[in-house]
């Protein structure tokens, strides 16, 4: 049955759950979803000033998203191009989570975090009120390169380094049995941790790192403490749903596939299983890229999906190269159209209306693919 945002939102407070684990495709709403499910948890009375919502907010919700990256921003030295510097956006949340981190002594953590992630020569420098940060490579020799501008993967490790250590803290507070023993009071009220796609920049061999560690926390965390996790990943999401033993037992709740409908509605529905197979994943693929083909909808992001289609395929069917899969005869053209359309990051190759030859191109390759693979009739075949 279709759903709005907030409706999904309820759903997922309302299932009262210790660990929910969403599978969404990149669009579908996830970070829209987490500002919703924000809103829930802390529903403002008629008497309630709005001054007290992010004190509210904070006590009693962690959420990491989009958003939370948005609160850092580039001072790039446009003058002298010297000093680049990673700016914090002040404002309620960052005064209080740079606060807490700061009075406990945790920027060594913050940067080792980091380093793991990245590389160990590249240091991150907080100023003494927490409100800036600079990057610098430490050559081990007492030479420094002074002061740089990380890339944007590395900058999404650094704030997520941030939100971790800041997560790490609050598990260790709530495990301590007697509030009045805690080391300090800030995360006594928290009560829910939502998490939208932590950092995609990462290799393979680092998400998984990412996601066990991640699973690990949530596993040693204090029961009355609740996670919701979203992602786009198939392999976070395969390394998360096995860390947390939510394939034990015959467990089905509390794993879900997003889906927005044509009408801008929401679909919120159980998915079984871990890989990509167990809950259809192939076959959502194809249904989305027949549906666009059938109401003459295909936009230059469907050659994504299409070519995310045939790597899928190819890993499932054993092929080396998901190219193998492409027609002999048109291989090497058909292969480039693929990566061009689907990897283009010239300005004047972003036009969303592919031309007509394009779109026969989506039907075609979707066509040869369903043809000539026989699994695809084994995946629907009634039982299977």
């Amino acid at each position: 049955m279709s759903k709005t945002l907030t409706e999904v939102a309820r759903e997922l407070k309302d299932a009262n759950k210790k660990v929910q684990l969403i599978y969404a495709f990149n669009g579908t709403g996830k970070t829209r979803l987490s500002r919703a499910f924000k809103q829930m948890v802390v529903e403002r009375s008629d008497d309630e000033e709005a001054s007290d919502q992010p004190a509210s907010s904070r006590s009693k919700i962690l959420y990491y998203s989009a958003f939370t990256e948005d609160l850092f921003y580039w001072d790039n030295d446009l003058a002298l191009d010297a000093e680049p510097r990673l700016r914090i956006q002040p404002n309620s949340f960052t005064n209080w989570l740079l606060g807490v981190l700061r009075d406990l002594g945790q920027d060594g953590n913050i940067v080792r975090y980091f380093q793991h992630y990245t590389s160990d020569k590249l240091t991150p420098h907080f100023s003494e009120d927490f409100s800036e940060v600079t990057f610098s490579l430490e050559r081990g020799n007492d030479e420094t390169s002074g002061n740089l501008k990380i890339s944007k993967g590395e900058e999404s490790n650094f704030i997520w380094s941030i939100f971790y250590t800041l997560l790490d803290q609050v598990v260790n507070a709530r495990n301590v049995p007697e509030p009045e023993d805690r080391e300090t009071p800030d995360f006594d009220q928290l009560e829910y941790v939502f998490i939208d796609d932590p950092v995609s920049s990462l290799d393979e061999n680092h998400l998984i790192e990412l996601a066990v560690n991640l699973a690990g926390l949530i596993k040693a965390s204090s029961p009355d403490l609740k996670f919701i996790i979203t992602t786009h990943n198939p392999l976070f999401y395969n390394v998360m749903h096995n860390e947390l033993g939510l394939s034990k037992g015959g467990k089905k709740e509390g794993c879900y596939l997003l889906a927005r409908l044509e009408d801008g509605t929401f679909d919120l529905s159980v998915k079984y299983g871990d890989s990509n197979k167990s809950f259809s994943y192939h076959l959502h693929l194809r249904q989305v890229l027949e549906q666009a083909i059938a109401s003459d909808q295909v936009q230059r992001y469907h050659f994504t999906l299409l070519r995310n289609l045939y790597e899928k395929t190819a890993s499932f069917l054993g092929y080396p190269q998901w190219s193998g899969l492409l027609p002999d005869d048109k291989l090497a053209y058909l292969n480039r159209i693929i990566q061009f359309t689907s990897h283009s990051t010239l300005s004047n190759e972003s036009v969303t209306e592919p031309n007509l030859q394009e779109k026969q191109t989506v039907k075609f390759l979707l066509d040869h693919l369903v043809a000539n693979y026989g699994y695809w009739q084994q995946e629907e075949a009634p039982g299977a």
